[in-house]
């Protein structure tokens, strides 16, 4: 998979169940990636994660999104497909464990690039 390019054309990424919990999977991924993406947090537990506005849903980020970067339970990312095919976003990426087929086929359906069972901070952290 070209994570190369994907890299490059993503400015905003949206961490869906961004954590404010230090040892949570997401906070330190969302932690790795802040020097390089503007880092959008979408959790409705949290009103801010890292100093950053927190939003409740996809569809209430005001700002344009390239990437959303799940960290739900496969049987939960459903319910994100719908605003992030309305949202018109470049990627759709299931972090490590997290795959979903039809996410995925709805997903392609439209043209987005969707990833599963990756982490982005490794593929990242790969490109050096």
């Amino acid at each position: 998979m070209p994570f190369k390019k994907l890299f490059e054309n993503t400015k905003t990424i949206a961490i869906v169940g961004l954590s404010a919990n230090p040892a949570r999977a997401s906070y330190g991924v969302a932690q790795a990636l802040m020097p390089y993406f503007t880092i959008i947090p979408v959790n409705p537990r949290y009103d801010e994660v890292f100093g950053l506005t927190c939003y409740p849903d996809l569809q209430s980020v005001p700002d344009q999104i390239d990437m959303v970067n799940v960290f739900q339970r496969s049987e939960h990312v459903m319910p994100f497909v719908p605003p992030s095919i309305n949202l018109g976003v470049n990627c759709f990426w299931m972090q490590l464990g997290i795959a979903n087929s039809d996410a995925r086929s709805q997903l392609e359906a439209v043209g987005i690039q969707v990833v599963e069972d990756r982490c982005t901070k490794i593929e990242f952290a790969r490109l050096g």
